[in-house]
């Protein structure tokens, strides 16, 4: 027999049926697989005669675990294809494992090169590529690393920053293995300490730098040095004032206005700010701003934007239209899953007028921050949404006109076509706006399916939440509805910030469920980082939910001790966000949020797959779970925050399918390689002394 019908035999009919229709699905459904290996897009940058963009690519490979980039050059007018101009090495990674450094593509003048920095050969150096594709070769050979560069104005050099050689790196963390660490306020406790994270494409020894979260190599502090390089001769010298003097002589001017954000038209000498109006004293973006340009010439005073469409309003970004008098500027509507418009102020005559709406991103397909790039006749974008994956648009900037440059992902794009998303609103019953992006479950009937839910960000192409663990695409295809709610901006206190996600989550729960398309006593729930913080808030605090999966930790007595070393800044942001001290101190409000206190208040199953550089902080409340069969643990080795390696994506991603898969549905994937982990769920599920969803009584 079969091993999917032995595993029926236990089931009632309309489980039968659920199973049979999700084997057929998974011939045509969207795999996990196909969520990883996403291609992304960035670093768009237009050519000085405004005919054509730069682009680089990064795709991710689950076969070689890693990540490609690579360099095109595309016509605007799409006459012809993209052409592919020099390899773009290993992206370049912050050390939260999500956020990308940027290669600072600049074109040369004449618009025959591409100045890049890219991370090939162990090193990360300046490269030229001919925009005509008929090469590429690297312009620094520096001893250290190239932080930044800066091409002169006439094509002929270019300025770069380093910092400590390769060498000297290398030979720092020999000597503190051979030696012994010192341990200080900038080593991150709670994580290997000798070459634990990948920081420019190797095994790196991490320091904390400005902070208790961001890290960064061993000897980061090491003062910038700049250099100067002809790019005729090849000839470098040191250059002792450091870097270039700003390129625009109103700086001083603006400082005092504070501005958030800045767009300097270095042809008028002029300056477009965002400004925020109103203190904010919450958690998320700040509610408003105000749009204006300060022009150059002693005594000028800025120009605001007064137009409808452009007071009030969540912009946040801003850039020039060259040659005109116009801003291009970019609202983003927490409102709507973070939708993007963008529109084009006209600042001699005051005038704004629309030049394209969607229900996604405009400005590189992951996170809200940034522009497209502009010519003076269109933009050039990264658009995202629920159903599209990132590709690149030509928009016309006066008849609004949206074209396909480049599309890598068309494959998925096509198979996402048969997926339902839907953008859902709702309130609570204090009247508290809420929204989200849901993706039915496919089912064999209308009988209610069971529901996964994640509670933080959904914009652009939502593949798996923040931090991509949850295929939500691939749940739905398996007979599971998927939720993806964005959290409102709130208040700093903790307690009242995760009730709202709290209410956000039971009034759609209760929404979806009057509809009849959930099982309101069969949901699931993950998420990373402010995700895990609710989702265990969930687990303690409700009974909505009947399995989690969470991939952070959550603030525990362990964590703190190894964090407070960090001293003021950690110290700091526990008061500031969570208005947590030392647990002697504050022992009420460590009982209100901690789980390692309310270890009697969480009563269903939890998957923790977290990242080796933080699994230890949750120890004091992991393990007596796990001992008591109630929370199952992986760690991944060499991961940050947001694992970033392929391989451990695909991996979190098939065991978070098949973690809610058997406790929503009572269905195990006959996979031998997977008997371990259904051997584990059963015996915790046993341990609940409930049968699983369609199990029938013993």
């Amino acid at each position: 027999m079969h091993p999917l019908m032995k595993r029926a035999r236990r089931l009632g009919a309309p489980a039968v049926a659920a199973l049979l229709l999700s084997a057929a699905a998974n011939a045509q459904g969207v795999s996990p697989r196909q969520l990883v290996e996403v291609a992304d897009l960035g670093e768009l940058a237009v050519s000085p005669d405004g005919s054509r963009v730069a682009f680089r690519l990064q795709q991710p490979s689950v076969e070689r675990n890693t990540h490609d980039t690579t360099w095109y050059v595309q016509p605007l007018d799409a006459s012809t294809p993209a052409r592919r101009v020099g390899e773009g090495g290993q992206p370049l990674r912050e050390s939260d494992g999500a956020s990308l450094a940027p290669a600072g593509v600049t074109w040369s003048p004449d618009g025959r090169f591409l100045y890049y920095r890219a991370l090939l050969d162990g090193r990360v150096a300046v490269w030229r590529a001919r925009a005509d594709g008929s090469g590429a070769r690297t312009v620094t050979r520096d001893a250290a690393d190239v932080r930044g560069f800066r091409l002169a104005a006439d094509g002929r050099s270019l300025r770069y920053r380093v910092g400590a050689t390769r060498q000297q790196m290398r030979d720092a963390e020999q000597a503190e293995y051979d030696n012994g660490i010192h341990i200080d306020a900038t080593v991150a406790l709670g994580q290997p300490l000798y070459r634990s994270g990948r920081l420019d494409g190797r095994a790196a020894t991490q320091r904390l730098h400005g902070g208790d979260v961001i890290r960064s190599p061993l000897l980061a502090g090491v003062a910038d040095r700049w250099r100067a390089l002809d790019l005729a001769t090849g000839n470098t010298r040191e250059v002792s004032g450091g870097a270039p003097p700003p390129v625009s002589p109103a700086h001083a001017r603006v400082a005092p206005f504070k501005a958030w954000k800045l767009a300097w038209d270095a042809h008028a000498a002029r300056v477009a700010m965002l400004v925020h109006v109103t203190e904010w004293q919450g958690v998320g973006p700040r509610p408003e701003v105000a749009l204006s340009v300060l022009a150059a010439g002693k005594g000028a005073r800025p120009v605001q934007c007064r137009d409808p469409l452009c007071t009030g309003k969540p912009i946040t970004a801003i850039q020039w239209r060259p040659g005109h008098d116009e801003v291009l500027f970019t609202v983003t509507d927490a409102d709507d899953s973070q939708a993007q418009s963008i529109f084009r102020w006209n600042v001699a005559s005051g005038r704004v007028l629309p030049v394209v709406r969607t229900s996604g991103l405009m400005n590189g397909g992951r996170g809200v921050p940034g522009t497209c790039a502009a010519s003076a006749a269109a933009l050039v974008c990264v658009a995202a949404d629920a159903r599209h994956p990132p590709r690149l648009e030509r928009v016309d900037l006066d008849s609004g006109d949206r074209r396909v440059l480049f599309d890598p992902n068309a494959a998925l794009a096509a198979d996402m076509a048969s997926v339902p998303v839907q953008r859902l609103h709702w309130q609570d019953a204090a009247g508290r706006r809420f929204n989200g992006l849901y993706f039915p479950a496919r089912r064999a009937a209308r009988e209610p399916a069971p529901l996964f839910l994640t509670y933080y960000r959904c914009s652009g192409f939502v593949r798996g939440g923040v931090g991509d663990e949850w295929p939500l695409a691939t749940l739905a295809g398996h007979g599971i509805s998927a939720l993806c709610i964005n959290a409102p901006p709130s208040v700093l206190d903790a307690v009242t910030r995760f009730e709202i996600g709290r209410s956000a989550i039971e009034s759609a729960i209760a929404l979806l469920s009057s509809r009849g398309e959930i099982e309101p006593g069969n949901v699931g729930m993950g998420g990373l980082s402010y995700g895990t913080e609710v989702t265990l808030w969930m687990a303690m605090h409700s009974h909505t939910v009947s399995a989690a999966s969470v991939s952070s930790i959550a603030f525990s007595p362990l964590a703190y001790t190894l964090m407070s070393l960090s001293g003021e800044p950690f110290f700091s942001r526990l008061r500031t966000y969570w208005q947590l001290g030392d647990p002697a101190a504050t022992p009420a409000q460590w009982k209100r949020l901690s789980p390692a206190f309310n270890l009697d208040r969480i009563h269903i199953p939890v998957l923790m797959q977290l990242p080796e550089q933080e699994y230890l902080h949750t120890l004091d409340y992991a393990v007596p779970l796990i001992r008591d069969r109630r929370a199952d643990l992986y760690v991944y080795p060499n991961e940050a925050h947001q694992k970033f390696q392929p391989r451990h994506k695909l991996a979190v991603y098939e065991r978070n399918l098949d973690w809610f898969r058997f406790w929503l549905q009572g269905f195990e994937d006959p996979q031998p390689a997977k008997a371990g982990q259904y051997a584990r769920w059963r015996m915790m599920a046993d341990r609940r002394g409930a049968a699983l969803p369609g199990q029938a009584p013993d």
